[in-house]
């Protein structure tokens, strides 16, 4: 679905030219939802009924199991481990959404080879540096006194606690000078006020095998959804 001129700023940098039907024998494909939101969210729920067209069932992890106040990135990247190891022996592809692609990026460093390619979406890159630090250095202090910070939860509509192991294990994770050699698909709104778009497109910029969307539009990206899955399409298609 083309967008109206102007609404995207595309930069492809990896596009082996070779394309083939997306194939349920030959592809499994999981999302990664974002930080306070769940496997049944309006982007999975779009990616999941466009992939069951093709015939392909979308695995989506629900990150909030077994307690979303416990919710630490060690426990996500063990989870999606998990999942992979329990689908297919073979490679996979990852796509993951705000937070879910911060984890998207570690689960193929911790499990090099079995992720084929991911498609990252407004990708919290700097979830374990400056994503957190919007608090200031007085509602981390708070959060760490109180091991509690209460958020508005999208998946559940309210209020919930997250512990502060959240940031202090996040803090051991590295995003930014992730080497990563598979295949990448980058969408990034430049009205995102959650990610800095600068982060994005300089960490995608500066590697030859990412493909840069940058868009019009803000961190839910909803504006862009259907050109999403259209290039997406077109990026899971290839072979390569």
């Amino acid at each position: 679905m083309p967008l109206p001129s102007g609404l995207h700023d595309k930069a492809v940098k990896s596009c082996p030219l070779v394309r083939c039907p997306l194939s349920p024998s030959s592809m499994q494909i999981f999302y990664l939802h974002g930080f306070a939101s769940s496997a049944r969210s309006s982007k999975a729920t779009f990616f999941a009924a466009k992939l069951r067209e093709q015939g392909i069932e979308l695995h989506t992890p629900d990150f909030n199991e077994p307690d979303f106040s416990t919710l630490t990135i060690t426990r996500m990247v063990e989870q999606v481990g998990r999942a992979v190891e329990a689908v297919a022996p073979e490679p996979v592809v990852l796509i993951g959404s705000s937070l879910g692609a911060f984890v998207a990026v570690q689960a193929a460093l911790k499990h090099p080879g079995r992720v084929a390619r991911m498609v990252l979406l407004a990708p919290a890159l700097d979830f374990g540096g400056n994503r957190m630090k919007s608090l200031g250095d007085t509602g981390l202090d708070e959060w760490k006194r109180r091991d509690r910070l209460d958020i508005f939860h999208h998946g559940y509509g309210r209020m919930m606690p997250v512990h502060y192991e959240l940031y202090a294990d996040a803090r051991r994770y590295d995003c930014v000078e992730a080497a990563l050699t598979m295949p990448i698909q980058v969408f990034q709104g430049r009205r995102d006020d959650a990610v800095d778009p600068d982060v994005v497109e300089r960490w995608s910029r500066a590697r030859p095998n990412v493909e840069l969307h940058m868009l019009d539009d803000d961190h839910q990206l909803t504006a862009s959804v259907g050109y999403v899955w259209e290039e997406m399409k077109k990026f899971l298609e290839r072979d390569g």
